[in-house]
């Protein structure tokens, strides 16, 4: 069973940004227009509720104007005649229906409809009204009613009474209007929703428009079209994303360059001793030169082309290698000791005069890098010092940098050859090595941050070796 690829993969669920724009304005809107259609209509219904609660006063009213009493003091009885004009004048249409009753305070009915139940509450401490009256919900003949109480005094020469008037109305004109408020409300927040979400769908699509362009662009440039993107006439939002972009677009520019440019003068490098491997394999298999002397030149092409390509991949994962991040601090001075170990077998081939005094200098970097740097400089300074010449090796911290100095009693550099010799395959001495080391060792600088330095040390107007300095930024805190 073989494991699938990448691209068989589910991919993540994706956020739409247009989406997620119009469900965070709209959705608080439409709550917000839900909550106030409920509002808005609880409102409507209670005014409702309280103009035809008038009504029901105004009718209690106008029947208590029609109960008289006779007799006198608390014998003093109730009598009432209500034509029906009275309340004709207070059903709004055929949808309601009043009714009514007149008691006393015994409960006795005195006239309207016995059906209609006697009121038995009590009336509010601070009504709305100036009158004795209550309102309550009530169910009259199985049909939901509203209900008006009416204390009404009734004084006529010596006879003083209290009337009980209620009247009753059915519930339909109220539940009408009601509906009809709502679906009028409802109608209104929709159409005003609709505008809103209109509007909030325009703004957010010219919002996102940028985003698309770009987007259109970058899918319509050629592979190897790396040019910055403008930023002229883009949103201030979109500023730093395409800033991030451009930065990254130039990486990948210069990554690139860089490796157009090494595969070029490699194949350019590598081509010339391979030729002279050939020849001298043809040679060899001629018999123009001894077996012994053509392996030893073979051997020396071999050496030479091996070293090369070594270099070559050395230079190629150093830019590898600048796009990771390091996990760690390593020890400068552990390596450069275990590196100058390495290449004693040099030093003493030379009756070299070597010398080396580290001090503790933690970089926040790979293992791998600062070993390529310090064999490079090492090997360097013991090729081009002469035999019992001297070499002293100094690494120290000064914060915030570690600052390594390697002073050999070489030739020095000329002016053409400091100019080039951190450019590939531009070796100080041709005859010598690739070129490469010194290219290495640049790129590494540069990956760490650091700066490297090479002068000619005189004495007497006249050169006596080659300074070279590394300045590496120390790890944070690491230098107290």
């Amino acid at each position: 069973m073989t494991a699938g690829s990448d691209s068989d993969a589910p991919r993540p669920k994706q956020t739409s940004l247009r989406r997620y724009l119009l469900l965070g304005i709209l959705l608080p809107i439409g709550l917000f227009m839900l909550v106030d259609t409920l509002t808005l209509y609880r409102q409507a219904l209670a005014a409702v509720n309280t103009a035809y609660d008038r009504t029901l006063l105004a009718s209690a009213k106008a029947i208590g104007e029609h109960v008289t009493a006779d007799g006198e003091g608390a014998e003093a009885g109730l009598r009432a005649s209500v034509p029906y004009a009275a309340l004709e004048a207070f059903e709004a249409d055929n949808r309601s229906h009043m009714v009514y009753r007149i008691s006393n305070q015994q409960g006795e009915l005195i006239d309207g409809f016995g059906d209609l139940k006697l009121w038995r509450g009590s009336l509010p401490p601070r009504g709305p009204y100036a009158a004795l009256v209550d309102f309550y919900d009530d169910l009259y003949l199985g049909e939901p009613v509203r209900v008006a109480v009416l204390l009404q005094p009734v004084a006529m020469n010596r006879a003083r009474a209290m009337a009980v008037v209620q009247v009753a109305e059915t519930l339909e004109l109220r539940h009408t209007l009601a509906r009809q408020i709502l679906t009028d409300t409802l109608l209104r927040q929709a159409l005003l929703m609709s505008i809103i979400a209109l509007v909030v769908t325009i703004v957010v699509q010219r919002a996102t428009r940028p985003i698309r362009l770009m987007s259109a662009e970058l899918q319509a440039r050629p592979e190897q079209d790396l040019a910055p993107l403008g930023a002229a006439s883009a949103p201030a939002e979109l500023v730093p994303l395409i800033e991030a972009t451009n930065s990254i677009m130039g990486r990948l520019r210069r990554l690139l360059e860089n490796q157009q440019r090494l595969v070029r003068d490699a194949s350019h490098q590598l081509r010339t001793p391979l030729a002279v491997l050939r020849v001298q394999v043809q040679s060899a298999l001629r018999g123009d030169v001894e077996p012994n002397q053509a392996l030893r030149e073979i051997d020396d092409t071999v050496g030479r082309a091996t070293q090369l390509a070594n270099q070559m991949l050395a230079l190629a994962k150093v830019a590898q290698w600048r796009q990771l991040s390091a996990t760690g601090a390593v020890d400068w001075a552990a390596i450069l000791r275990e590196v100058a170990l390495d290449l004693s077998p040099l030093i003493a081939a030379k009756n070299l005069d070597f010398e080396i005094s580290t001090d503790p200098a933690p970089i926040h970097t790979h293992d791998w890098m600062l070993r390529e740097l310090s064999r490079n400089l090492l090997h360097n300074a013991i090729r081009y010092t002469p035999a019992h010449g001297s070499l002293q090796v100094r690494l120290t911290h000064d914060a915030p940098l570690a600052v390594l100095l390697i002073a050999d009693t070489g030739p020095g550099l000329s002016a053409q050859q400091r100019e080039r010799l951190f450019q590939p395959f531009s070796a100080g001495d041709p005859q010598s090595g690739s070129g490469l080391g010194l290219a290495i060792v640049h790129e590494i600088v540069l990956a760490l941050g650091g700066s490297i330095a090479l002068e000619n040390r005189t004495a007497m107007g006249r050169v006596v070796g080659l300074d070279t300095s590394v300045c590496l930024p120390l790890r944070q805190n690491s230098a107290e």
